[in-house]
């Protein structure tokens, strides 16, 4: 017989409202570290034993919407190095903030009966990899989830989108680029506040058709292109930079595409990547490992087509169950190294970190699906009030010039069910995130988000005062 669960899933994935939007518990509030007071960000909030949570946002606030199916179900409220704090869901006080305690396992205390263990980092990240068959999913599944893209510069957001999308993947084993699908559902917002008087995206998108050969931005003029050309030449560098396929089916999806051609974390994974085990940690009642990621021999190379993606070293963070390997959080920064990389990301970026990424995993039916991801970008537009000063590339306002692009996506149902899964994979699929979608009222009173941090929501107030869409 098929859980209450499943049928919520599956009615949801064929199309049909369960439940009217009251039929809900809003569960809201704040969580804070015990010894500090200091907000805890991206802990996770999840009812026990299904799919429905979220994270907390960089005020340690959140939001999560339950049927009230579930209100005699346990809410887990977890964040790695932490004890958990757990409710029945019906018995969630909205008024208090949570509190979490610290929770470390002793390292030394753990390696003294783990003599055919793994002891050092980069055997246990290899044992890991090993491992990705056994604790990634076998079958194919689905995910709907939450995605909000954001562009701002130093001053103020450029460019806000929100959005509900389904990921298809047929398995691990497969290859991305063809077996893994995503789909825009619907649009929540939709608002672009920003310049389109750059030349670099219109210069490199003549390149790619081929239109003109050897050419330079700085032998264009803004005033000989009209601004319907340069609109074109920005959204086709949208989807190449910014795409979700460009995400999902690439080498920053790390653990998902261990197995494509010269994939991150491959078969030369120690050329260009060190670990080192810096602790034991607890997460959720369980051990887990904290390893430092680190430089290698060799520079890290994302290999983008019509992009310099070399000269990189890599920082961050993984963390690793005790009890199987499987990897729970990735933190992984791509950072400047080479002095060709570090001239051309002080020049066009204004940082040296070019690619910062964090990959959360959630435990379902005994297999680790992704449930939080956050990814962000530098980007250069060459806009803003000119400055004065003899160097070209000091021309501009670098509060106004610098961009960068972030995108977060929650992911809030799993559907495993292969009936379901075939209904999903007969639509037609559209990952395009930049095409603007009728608004749907009754579709996202009963759809879990991100809660904006007050920082953002102040900001997103400011750009729908002041936005439009590319103005001609």
């Amino acid at each position: 017989m098929r859980s209450p669960h499943f049928k919520v899933l599956f009615a949801m994935a064929i199309g049909f409202c369960v439940m009217p939007s009251f039929a809900q518990k809003e569960l809201k509030n704040k969580i804070v570290d015990f010894a500090t007071l200091m907000p805890v960000e991206s802990a996770s909030i999840y009812v026990q034993n299904t799919t429905i949570g979220t994270v907390s946002n960089a005020d340690g606030k959140f939001v999560l919407l339950v049927p009230n199916e579930f209100a005699k179900d346990t809410l887990v409220i977890s964040s790695i190095g932490y004890k958990s704090y757990k409710v029945p869901v019906g018995e969630f006080d909205n008024s208090m903030e949570i509190y979490l305690e610290e929770d470390i396992a002793s390292l030394d205390e753990i390696l003294l009966v783990a003599e055919t263990r793994p002891e050092t980092g980069n055997e246990i990240v290899e044992r890991a990899l090993e491992k990705l068959g056994d604790n990634f999913p076998e079958e194919p599944y689905v995910q709907k989830g939450f995605l909000r893209h954001k562009e701002r510069n130093k001053k103020e957001f450029k460019w806000l989108i929100e959005s509900a999308i389904t990921l298809y993947d047929s398995s691990f084993t497969s290859d991305a680029d063809v077996n893994l699908k995503i789909n825009v559902d619907e649009m929540r917002k939709s608002y672009d506040l920003r310049d389109v008087d750059s030349l670099l995206a219109y210069t490199a998108y003549l390149k790619q058709e081929k239109k003109l050969r050897n050419l330079r931005a700085k032998n264009l003029r803004r005033d000989t292109i009209a601004t319907a050309s340069l609109v074109k030449a920005i959204k086709w560098n949208d989807r190449r930079t910014n795409g979700l396929e460009h995400l999902f089916q690439g080498k920053l999806n790390l653990l998902r595409n261990t197995n494509s051609n010269k994939a991150l974390f491959g078969d030369h994974m120690l050329e260009n990547h060190q670990f080192e085990l810096d602790t034991v940690l607890v997460d959720n009642g369980r051990k887990i490992y904290k390893i430092k990621i680190d430089a290698s021999t060799d520079f890290v190379n994302l290999e983008t087509p019509g992009i310099y993606n070399d000269g990189y070293v890599a920082n961050g963070w993984i963390y690793i169950y005790w009890d199987n390997y499987a990897v729970k959080k990735i933190e992984y920064e791509l950072v400047a190294s080479s002095p060709q990389q570090k001239s051309r990301s002080k020049n066009l970026f204004g940082t040296q970190v070019n690619h910062k990424l964090v990959m959360t995993y959630m435990e379902y039916n005994d297999k680790m699906y992704p449930s939080y991801i956050y990814y962000e970008t530098p980007k250069l537009v060459n806009v803003g009030a000119k400055v004065s000063s003899k160097d070209e590339n000091e021309a501009y306002d670098p509060n106004e010039r610098y961009y960068y692009s972030v995108q977060e996506i929650l992911f809030t149902e799993i559907i495993v069910d292969p009936e379901a899964i075939a209904l999903e994979v007969q639509k037609d699929w559209n990952p395009d995130i930049f095409s603007v979608k009728q608004y749907n009222k009754e579709f996202w009173k009963t759809y879990n988000t991100l809660l904006e941090s007050e920082e953002d929501e102040q900001l997103i107030q400011d750009l729908t005062k002041r936005s439009s869409l590319y103005k001609e």
